[in-house]
């Protein structure tokens, strides 16, 4: 099997260098063939200069640098485009997915699993980040309809031909395993052992996970206009209701002179209603604005390649 290993890199300079040191130590037992992808994402310390110098010192390995940084999802979208085998791994810079796990990930990828999820025996987080994360997985998992939500995790592998599922993808907001259950539902989970983040600490606190979220399901689903459509309707109906008690007091001579109490409750009530619906029609209108802007997904800047890719140059873009 030859299996390609993309790694996003952000203000991983201490900790790149035994990452790939580890990985060609354990890739060569378990593949026929591999290579090692670095992307670093505009990491302002000095992690591209640490990537292009593992990249000379270890022929399978091969570093890009974005322009800036795009993110995440972006910077492994990079990578995975740029693979050139027939198996994406894709893992964390910081250690907590070890190198002698991908084996493990590689096994579950049998003939009929084209995408396996490596999950944790235990929480790797805090609780607020742990259920915080829940809470991102259940949206996929009920807005998006993604299959499996709950295993998601940034160390997975799956077969390289399924990026051809999302080819057309553009813009600065992407997510890969949106983009990948678009492409199969073949998809398996393995248990894996996770380490401790080896430095500094994880940026994807619990306020950029809720972002994260909110961009998926504004990005990806046409769910929060559905049920901009069911509160619409359940508005009317109380209308309808409401109007035709007043109505009926009014006939029955029951109504007050002034009203005040009713027109301030229905004024307030359907306020609300609209507000509520122009907000998530605007989200929906940001995000037609932002695709339209021709924003791209990530711009490579430079690359550095191992002697185990003469066909590739080394080239500013």
């Amino acid at each position: 099997m030859l299996v390609s290993v993309v790694v996003p890199c952000y203000r991983s300079a201490k900790t790149l260098p035994r990452l790939v040191e580890d990985l060609s130590h354990v890739l060569p037992e378990a593949t026929t063939g591999f290579e090692i992808v670095l992307v670093v994402d505009g990491s302002p310390d000095d992690t591209w200069q640490v990537a292009s110098e593992l990249a000379n010192k270890y022929p399978e390995t091969r570093a890009l640098r974005l322009a800036r940084n795009y993110g995440q999802h972006n910077a492994i979208i990079a990578g995975v485009r740029s693979a050139q085998y027939e198996v994406v791994v894709t893992m964390d810079d910081d250690l907590q997915h070890p190198a002698d796990q991908v084996p493990v990930l590689l096994a579950a990828l049998t003939d009929d699993v084209d995408l396996v999820y490596g999950v944790p025996k235990e929480e790797e987080h805090g609780v607020v980040r742990s259920f915080s994360s829940r809470m991102v997985k259940a949206a996929m998992a009920s807005t998006l309809s993604v299959q499996n939500a709950k295993s998601i995790s940034a160390f997975r592998a799956f077969r390289t031909f399924l990026r051809d599922g999302f080819d057309g993808l553009d813009g600065p907001h992407a997510s890969v395993d949106v983009a990948l259950s678009w492409s199969t539902t073949r998809i398996a989970q393995t248990t894996v052992r996770m380490e401790d983040r080896a430095e500094g600490r994880s940026n994807y606190t619990t306020w950029m996970l809720m972002k994260h979220a909110l961009t998926l399901i504004t990005g990806y689903s046409t769910e929060p206009l559905r049920l901009v459509g069911y509160l619409g309707f359940i508005c009317a109906v109380f209308g309808v209701g409401l109007f035709g008690v007043i109505i009926y007091k009014y006939a029955v001579g029951a109504t007050t002179v002034a009203g005040f109490t009713t027109i301030a409750s229905m004024v307030a009530l359907f306020s609300g209603a609209q507000m509520l619906a122009l907000g998530v029609l605007g989200e929906y209108v940001g995000r037609l604005h932002s695709g339209s802007m021709g924003r791209p997904t990530y711009v490579i800047r430079e690359r550095t390649d191992g002697d185990a890719h003469p066909d590739i140059t080394t080239e500013t873009d």
